[in-house]
């Protein structure tokens, strides 16, 4: 079952993480996990990523930031 959040940047983890309410997360995510993120109306397919200065990133998606955006998992 698929289920829908906001990514958010966990500091103590130093990792991007889903929440899917008040106090409730993902976990962490980690390099290649894949989810689909919410973009002009319709879901595309993508996964996370680090490059090589340490930015999180997601394949395929041109955002100044992931904070906030709207994923499926």
């Amino acid at each position: 079952m698929d289920r829908i959040g906001s990514l958010i940047y966990d500091e103590g983890s130093e990792r991007m993480d889903i929440r899917f309410g008040l106090e409730e997360y993902y976990g962490g995510l980690h390099c290649g996990t894949g989810m689909e993120v919410m973009l002009d109306g319709k879901w595309v397919p993508t996964r996370i990523e680090m490059n090589i200065n340490s930015k999180w990133y997601l394949v395929g998606v041109d955002a100044d930031s992931l904070i906030g955006l709207t994923v499926k998992i």
